[in-house]
């Protein structure tokens, strides 16, 4: 890797490549050499979509599109372009209707876990399923609801595992109509009850001036009302949760159809699991960022500015890259891509607003600020629009395009003249060009530049690397526009008051910079409104009203909370600094909590094992079998504390050798990484045996791996490893210490955030939305 460091902007970066990105063979034998070379397999996979004779110009030209960091195509396209693996490329998904019946909604589980088996996210409005109680004909049996089948979903999500490194992610939506949505509101208060999902109320207009006029709201399936109630005391019920738990978010649905180019021919009832992708049935989700902050001439002048014919270059060129992936990439199911031909919907952003913007000396959240963010956003926009159309010149409009209904409907409708006019003539090849994706990771890969349109969230950190022969390396991880201030000012300068982070900022800054941007963006917004926790109430219900009427197709805070997390800090904050942003604390996981460590830090490679480790043999007889199967456990001695390092599984019973070495091998691999390996146990637990668990010692077991899974939390717990929860240290003293933030499941690092509707690590780059 040495040989393309130059191509790196920091060491976050070359480790991001390499763990996300970097193209390896399945034992790990790295293909792409150089991070180069990951950018040339990319930009020639997606030209194969280009006529013959001309792909390998728009190979070097894709590749120099991607070798600059300024424009950032999802980590989907980076980490499966050129690989000859069966994934998708796109990173979600809105799946088909789910229809009210038992074959219909179990047909709908199926093809929910085949997206999700190739990396695709999943959104579903289950809006469509009978409440609960309702009258089942035929069987003679009540309906149990569709909360009852969103449990399904969520066991089914944490057993598939997405294709590569990261855990699939749901999105469930409910209309705020329907009989069963206050349970529906109220589910995340169970800490333990669908943590697969997101969920978001599907709000209406005529549900919103309930609330305003203080009017009765029916609640109704099929026709038939089943409870009348306070639309007021609806909302705030939903207010209410939102305030306690994080969730649920709100969908603004009427405005998402009403401003949707296709209004004409589809109708949208859920988003994709982050909400920047409102989508109809089998919809899919290709994004890509322009970064703003690889684009600031004459950065901390007075002469700052975007490089305007850097974007005239970059955009057009972006726009055909993700037309060409639309046709090569792989799909899940054939109804997905029949979709995504029909009307070859991309969504093309930004990221690292907030950076660009305090080199540009603003303020974020301030209302200049928020007039040159809209400008940024606008040109990006006009140029996605002319581009397209062009492209339609040359390869033809996508098929379901209507020149009549298409100029008259939604988001196009308010476009400029000129870009109608191009529209008119030539049509245009993508139905729908623009969002605001979750960039966490990919940002980071960028030099850790700020993500999408959130603040800067830390000004620097430190991460602990550990190091094969045990050594711990420490790497400050910085904010790219600090890093390059410090850069041209030394290290010692203090920063420019235009550098503020979350916690400087209210609800209000946050709002009026996602509203700046929200009129030049045809799908929608990932964005997360932190709230600090001291806000009251009636300020928090405040910030969704004011979001409704700055014309926001949703909304979605944070406000730490015993449920989803709380406010931890990252450390000491260096002098001259702004007060360091704060993270919130990972939801805690029962029935146990992985010890306070302070030091568990990722391995960049596994540790050498020692000649001798201890370890203990565990006994399980599992009632299905005449042989019994031993289990041991062997740990390694780090910072005075016991941690597993390996296990073995043997049995006389060969019906179970292949898939017990493969375990593991597979298990051993995650201990030797290090960080919080407690994560084996819940996977383990939560998979159930199509043919029936079995009955151990007075409780049901679902499976033999669930029962496995059991011996180990077992021996985490007895070794120390692990404390029980009714053991574990009260939450408000977790809050207090600093040493006790939460980890990062992959990498162990304190460095969770939650924006954008996603868990990220800042410094592994994990990502989870949830």
């Amino acid at each position: 890797m040495s040989a393309s460091e130059q191509s790196f902007l920091d060491p976050i970066s070359a480790e991001i490549w390499d763990m996300k990105y970097r193209f390896k063979r399945p034992d790990g034998a790295a293909v792409d050499a150089t991070v180069e070379a990951s950018w040339k397999r990319v930009a020639q996979a997606v030209a194969e979509a280009e006529k013959p004779g001309i792909r390998a110009k728009w190979a070097r030209a894709f590749e120099g599109l991607l070798k600059d960091y300024r424009y950032l195509p999802a980590g989907r396209i980076l980490s499966g372009a050129g690989t000859e693996r069966n994934v998708t490329l796109f990173n979600c998904f809105v799946m088909g209707r789910i229809d009210d019946s038992l074959s219909g909604i179990f047909d709908a589980l199926k093809e929910a876990a085949l997206t999700m088996q190739q990396g695709g996210g999943v959104g579903m409005d289950f809006s469509t399923l009978r409440p609960k109680g309702a009258a089942v004909k035929g069987v003679g049996a009540d309906a149990s609801g569709p909360l009852s089948f969103m449990d399904v979903w969520d066991a089914m999500c944490r057993t598939i595992m997405s294709a590569g490194s990261r855990r699939g992610a749901m999105m469930g939506t409910l209309r705020c109509d329907h009989p069963d949505i206050e349970d529906f509101i109220a589910a995340k208060a169970d800490p333990q009850r669908l943590r697969m999902f997101n969920l978001s109320v599907l709000v209406t207009d005529d549900f919103m001036a309930a609330v305003k006029e203080d009017k009765d709201w029916p609640l109704v399936f099929a026709g038939q009302t089943y409870k009348t109630v306070r639309a007021r005391n609806l909302w705030d019920q939903i207010m209410r949760s939102t305030y306690d738990y994080a969730e649920p978010g709100v969908i603004f649905i009427d405005r998402i159809n009403q401003e949707n180019n296709l209004s004409y021919c589809e109708t949208i009832q859920a988003t994709n699991p982050c909400g920047e992708q409102p989508l109809p049935p089998y919809g899919a989700c290709l994004l890509g960022s322009v970064n703003l902050a690889a684009l600031i001439i004459d950065p901390f002048t007075d002469e700052s500015r975007l490089d305007e014919k850097e974007l005239e270059r970059l955009v057009p060129l972006a726009i055909r890259f993700m037309d060409d992936v639309v046709d090569v990439s792989n799909y899940p199911l054939p109804e997905q891509r029949q979709e995504a031909l029909a009307k070859r919907r991309i969504g093309l952003g930004l990221t690292g607003l907030a950076d660009a913007l305090a080199m540009c000396g603003l303020r974020y959240g301030s209302d200049e600020a928020a007039r040159r963010a809209g400008e940024w956003m606008a040109e990006i926009e006009r140029l996605a629009y002319l581009a397209s159309a062009e492209l339609a010149r040359e390869k033809g409009a996508f098929p379901l395009y209507d020149r009549d209904a298409y100029l008259a409907n939604g988001h196009v409708s308010k476009l400029s003249a000129d870009i109608k006019a191009a529209i008119a003539k030539h049509g245009i090849r993508n139905a729908l060009l623009t969002s605001i994706a979750p960039t966490g990771t990919i940002s980071l890969f960028a030099g850790n530049v700020s993500s999408g349109i959130e603040p800067i969230f830390s000004i620097a950190y430190e991460r602990k690397v550990l190091q094969p022969n045990g050594e711990r390396v420490t790497q400050k991880v910085e904010d790219y526009a600090a890093r390059l201030w410090r850069g041209l000012k030394g290290a010692d300068a203090p920063l420019p008051a235009a550098f503020v982070t979350t916690s400087d900022l209210s609800p209000h800054d946050h709002l009026v910079m996602q509203a700046a941007i929200q009129p030049h963006i045809d799908s929608s917004i990932s964005k997360t409104i932190n709230c600090p926790p001291d806000l009251s109430f009636e300020a928090f219900k405040a910030v969704y009203l004011e979001a409704y009427e700055h014309g926001l197709k949703g909304c979605t805070t944070f406000r730490p909370n015993e449920i989803t997390g709380s406010v931890l800090s990252l450390g000491e904050t260096p002098k001259a600094e702004p007060v360091q942003a704060a993270l919130p604390l990972e939801a805690v996981r029962d029935p146990v909590l992985l010890r306070d460590s302070g030091d568990v830090v990722y391995m960049k490679q596994p540790l050498a094992r020692h000649e001798v480790l201890p370890g203990f043999t565990y006994k399980l007889k599992w009632p299905d079998s005449d042989h019994a199967i031993y289990i041991t456990i062997n740990d390694i001695l780090q910072d005075g504390r016991r941690r597993p390092f390996e296990i073995f599984i043997n049995s006389k019973n060969m019906e179970h050798f292949a898939w017990t070495v493969a375990l593991t091998r597979m298990i051993s691999a995650v201990f030797r990484r290090g960080g919080d390996v407690s994560f084996v146990v819940e996977e383990l637990k939560a998979v159930f045996d199509p043919r029936g668990g079995q009955w151990m010692e007075g409780r049901y077991v679902p499976s033999l791996l669930a029962a496995i899974g059991g011996i180990i939390e077992r021996h985490m717990i007895d070794t120390g490893f692990l404390i029980k929860a009714d053991a574990r240290p009260a939450l408000a003293l977790a809050v207090n210490d600093e040493k006790r933030a939460a980890q990062c499941p992959r990498c162990g690092e304190a460095a969770l955030i939650f924006q954008e509707g996603c868990s990220t690590c800042l410094s592994c780059g994990y990502s989870k939305c949830s």
